[in-house]
C-alpha cells in the first residue's frame, strides 16, 4: 500500500510517494510529539467544582445521620420515661397488694411466715451470663409491662373481693363507716350541685365540707381500713383515702399534715392527718368524700348514723 500526492502551481510542481511503511514511521513520530506535548501523566490537580460537590455531599449525609440519631435519643427518652411512670405504677399496685395480703394473712392466722410481707421470699439460683440474658427491645419491654399491670389489676380485685368475704365475718362491725372526720367543727358545705367557691358558676361538689376555726383540728377515719392514698393529689392537696372492704373508701382531703402512711391499717376514730387547707381550698376544713366502688356518693347517710 501507497500513498501518492501530487501538486501543480504556476511555477512548483513536486510528487510525494508514501509507502506503508513510511505511514507508520510518520503516525507513530505524530504520536509521540503528542504525547509529549500533552504530557497525560502529568498530575493536574483537583477540580475544584468535583472537590465541593463531594464535600456538600458527605456535608448533607452527616446532618441526616445526625437527624436520625437525634429521633433515635428523643424516642428513647420517651420511651425510659413512660417506664418510669410504669414502674411507679408497679410499686404502687404492690404496695396496695402487700397491705391487702397482710390484712388477709391476719384474719386467717396465718403465722408461719408463708405470707409475710416485710421481708423478702428466700430464693437462689445459679448465676447466668449476660449473654444468656433474653435480649428485648424497649418496645417488648413496655408491652410486657402493661401486661403485667393488667394481671397485677386483675389480681387485687380478686384479692379485694375474697377481702370483702373475709372482713364481712370479722371486722365487719370496725369496718361500718359511721360518724363525722373531725374532731371539732362543724357542716360547712353540702354534697351536690353548688357555686364553685372561686370562679363563681355552678358545679358539682362530691363531698362533705367540714370546718372549724380552732388549731390543731384532728382529722380521723370514720371506718376501720387500709390506707391506698396518703399525700399530695391535684385539688385535693395533702389527701389520705381509706379502702374499708366491701367497695366502700372514704376520702379526706385539704389536710395540714398526714400521719399515716400508704398500707397503714387504721380503726375508727383513729387520727390520720390535722385540719388543713391545702390544696383548691379557701380556708382550713375537711373535703370528705365517700366512694362505693370508685363512684362518689353522698355521705350524709354515713356521717348521721350510729357506729354501733
Amino acid at each position: 500500500m501507497s500513498l501518492s500526492v501530487f501538486y501543480r502551481g504556476s511555477k512548483i510542481r513536486f510528487r510525494v510517494k508514501l509507502s506503508r511503511r513510511r505511514m507508520l514511521s510518520f503516525a507513530g513520530v505524530a504520536a509521540f510529539i503528542g504525547l509529549v506535548t500533552w504530557q497525560p501523566w502529568e498530575y493536574r490537580g483537583v477540580d475544584p467544582e468535583f472537590a465541593q460537590a463531594q464535600i456538600t455531599k458527605e456535608q448533607k449525609n452527616l446532618i441526616l445521620q445526625q437527624k436520625a440519631v437525634k429521633a433515635l435519643r428523643e424516642d428513647t427518652q420517651k420511651q425510659l420515661g413512660a417506664m418510669k411512670v410504669y414502674l411507679g405504677e408497679l410499686r404502687a399496685q404492690m404496695r396496695r397488694l402487700d397491705a391487702l395480703g397482710e390484712r388477709l394473712a391476719g384474719v386467717a392466722n396465718l403465722d408461719n411466715g408463708e405470707f409475710n410481707f416485710q421481708q423478702e421470699m428466700p430464693i437462689g439460683g445459679p448465676e447466668i451470663e449476660v449473654a444468656e440474658l433474653p435480649q428485648a427491645s424497649g418496645t417488648d419491654v413496655l408491652t410486657d409491662i402493661e401486661d403485667m399491670l393488667s394481671k397485677i389489676s386483675d389480681k387485687q380485685k380478686q384479692l379485694s373481693l375474697l377481702e370483702s368475704v373475709m372482713m364481712n365475718h370479722q371486722l365487719n362491725n370496725d369496718a361500718y363507716i359511721a360518724g363525722r372526720p373531725i374532731s371539732d367543727g362543724w357542716l360547712s358545705s353540702q354534697y351536690g350541685i353548688r357555686k364553685d367557691p372561686f370562679n363563681g358558676t355552678p358545679a358539682m361538689h362530691k363531698g362533705l365540707d367540714f370546718a372549724s376555726y380552732n388549731e390543731d383540728v384532728q382529722v380521723v377515719a370514720t371506718g376501720a381500713g387500709v390506707v391506698t392514698w396518703a399525700g399530695d393529689r391535684y385539688g385535693y392537696g395533702q389527701l389520705v383515702e381509706i379502702d374499708h372492704g366491701g367497695g366502700l373508701k372514704t376520702r379526706y382531703g385539704h389536710n395540714h399534715e398526714i400521719l399515716v402512711n400508704v398500707g397503714d391499717v387504721v380503726t375508727r376514730g383513729q387520727q390520720i392527718a390535722e385540719m388543713g387547707s391545702s390544696g383548691r381550698s379557701t380556708g382550713p376544713h375537711v373535703h370528705y368524700e365517700v366512694l362505693r366502688n370508685g363512684k362518689q356518693i353522698d355521705p350524709n347517710q354515713f356521717v348521721y348514723r350510729e357506729a354501733d
